[in-house]
């Protein structure tokens, strides 16, 4: 299964308002282990950055000034993201900003499907806090390069927390490319010992017990005719 993990950058809060996105970040998930592809794009919003924005991402009007406009990038996004499900953390946020992109260019909005991992998190976690620091915390996911929001690293991070949310690190999600290729056993498919299954038939004494139980049972419906 092919998923990308999604996160962007904007100009603001409210793409109906104008606000423009202006870093996307991907990471390819296959069977929940990163394949070490990623996207990264810098772009040009065609807007002054607010200061508010900029406190929290850090991306500067200078910076950007020489940066492609999301036009230029649309095709290069829409062809790695392809058809995989894509993960992301508050999902509509994201999923709006980039259909009103698309929408600017007349293009159709995105139809892939996607899980968002903050619904995942509070329905694993009801009344506990969802932010991607908090989810980190809580599985020992060493965030501290974070010190602004960035739209690859939160992914990379994204990609950690999604693994757990989906049951753990039964896969070595960051190592696993490298593993691979250095040769070590099972690390890039890996093969289950299932126990024996149990014996679940009942002993002559279980069902001479059931049997009696059953004649303390008066009218049952189980002997019953519909008329």
């Amino acid at each position: 299964m092919r998923e990308v993990v999604l996160d962007t950058e904007t100009t603001g809060l409210d793409p109906l308002a104008g606000n423009r996105v202006v870093e996307i970040g991907c990471i390819e998930l296959v069977n929940l282990v990163a394949t070490g592809r990623s996207l990264q794009l810098y772009l040009n919003p065609e807007m002054p950055m607010p200061a508010g924005a900029q406190e929290v991402h850090g991306l500067t009007d200078e910076f950007l000034a020489d940066k492609p406009l999301f036009a230029d990038k649309v095709d290069e996004l829409l062809e790695f993201l392809g058809d995989a499900q894509l993960v992301i953390h508050n999902a509509q946020f994201d999923l709006g900003f980039l259909n009103a992109e698309l929408n600017r260019l007349g293009r159709p909005k995105l139809s892939n499907a996607y899980v968002d991992t903050v619904s995942m998190a509070r329905r694993k976690f009801p009344g506990q806090r969802a932010s991607l620091d908090s989810l980190c915390d809580r599985f020992g996911i060493d965030n501290t390069k974070r010190t602004k929001h960035g739209a690859l690293l939160d992914s990379e991070l994204l990609a950690e927390v999604y693994l757990e949310l989906s049951g753990g690190r039964q896969r070595d999600l960051g190592l696993a490319p490298e593993m691979a290729a250095a040769g070590v056993p099972g690390a890039a498919v890996q093969t289950l010992t299932l126990r024996p299954p149990r014996p679940h038939a009942a002993s002559a004494a279980e069902l001479a017990a059931h049997a009696d139980f059953l004649k303390t049972i008066s009218e049952p419906l189980w002997l019953k005719v519909e008329a």
